[in-house]
């Protein structure tokens, strides 16, 4: 069995110029596939192994690595002559489908699919695959956003991410939040157990039998989380949690609530208790900024590991697994470390800005 090459020696100028063409929208197919080949070949992957993700043979990955190193960038875009098949999609119609994917709608659609493209076009399903995939489009996926309009934004942002990156001594640093209205539901009929060749089933419909609140804080030194579940979601149950941390937390550090702009963390009776406890000091995130709080990752975890698929036939025994899990999870708690700075969160915001503001011009 022959060794598998090493890996391919490129300089940090060549695989800048190597990234960016594997991105391009705008160099032809071929021009971006083997960009990508070569970067694959850069990390040391085996050359079977990168022709099965290029989509090309084996042959192909060896004779672009051995050009790439005889000759480097100066000819990679250039075609040599040989007996290499002609390119079966014309680089006018790779320019069409990116145009289409990019400024249009397929007529009663929100989106392209590979199938309607292909309709469209008059190529095959799999080559409109290849020309989304060599150029990272991805007309079937959407990610949710919305710009903050706070207008104490920046003030906030930076104060939360101090705390994240530098926060102070004698003090702990604690994420808190509500997950309101946590139902307690229970499947009409029994579920079926996993068996080989199926998962687990469950019925689609539901029984509801009731509703808690779950107050958490969490630690961001150590990932332990406090946790307390109660019948409502006011500021007399806020008042009743903040009690809770006063008793869970050690005498003598200072307490860095970071929590979001709702009306029963600033209700009069609220602002009373912390002027008599002022080891207590509030930070508040900026509206709409709930991923600027770490213990709400914690609540999706909570809601994919123990709430979605669980059967509670009560409001006690939906609290009985919420408590079962906050215990396991403190049992080996895992810091949920920030790293980015507020300077590089403020640089991508106005990009969001600028863009939003092109396409409402528009």
């Amino acid at each position: 069995m022959s060794n598998p090459a090493s890996a391919l020696v490129v300089s940090d100028g060549q695989r800048a110029a190597l990234e960016v063409l594997s991105r391009s929208q705008t160099a032809s197919h071929r021009e971006v596939q083997r960009a990508q080949v070569l970067l694959m070949a850069a990390e040391g992957l085996a050359n079977g192994s990168i022709a099965k993700v290029a989509g090309v043979s084996p042959g192909t990955v060896r004779s672009w690595r051995a050009r790439f190193g005889d000759e480097g960038l100066a000819k990679l875009g250039k075609v040599r002559g040989g007996r290499g098949r002609t390119p079966v999609i014309p680089q006018s119609k790779i320019d069409e489908i990116v145009e289409l994917t990019l400024n249009s709608k397929p007529e009663g659609h929100t989106h392209w699919s590979v199938r309607s493209m292909a309709a469209k076009s008059g190529v095959s399903p799999a080559q409109v695959q290849r020309i989304w995939a060599a150029r990272g489009l991805k007309p079937h996926r959407v990610e949710a956003f919305k710009l903050s309009t706070d207008p104490r934004f920046e003030e906030k942002l930076i104060d939360v991410v101090g705390l994240y990156l530098n926060p102070p001594e004698q003090a702990i640093v604690l994420c808190m939040d509500e997950k309101s209205s946590i139902q307690a539901l229970d499947r009409t009929q029994p579920s079926l157990p996993m068996k080989k060749g199926r998962g687990e089933t469950m019925t689609h419909d539901y029984k509801r039998n009731g509703t808690t609140t779950l107050f958490a804080a969490l630690d961001v030194a150590s990932g332990k989380v406090i946790g307390s579940c109660l019948p409502k979601h006011r500021h007399n149950e806020f008042l009743t949690f903040l009690k809770t941390l006063e008793k869970e937390v050690p005498d003598g550090l200072a307490v860095h609530l970071i929590l979001d702009n709702y009306a029963t963390h600033k209700h009069a009776n609220v602002r009373a208790w912390l002027e008599k406890h002022p080891r207590f000091h509030l930070h508040f995130t900026p509206t709409s900024s709930s991923w600027l709080n770490l213990v709400e990752r914690w609540f999706r975890e909570l809601t994919d590991k123990a709430l979605r698929r669980g059967a509670f036939h009560s409001v006690p025994d939906l609290i009985s697994a919420i408590e079962d899990y906050l215990a396991a999870h403190n049992d080996e708690p895992k810091p949920l470390v920030w790293t980015a700075t507020a300077e590089s969160i403020l640089e991508k915001v106005a990009r969001g800005r600028v863009a939003l503001q092109a396409v409402k011009q528009n």
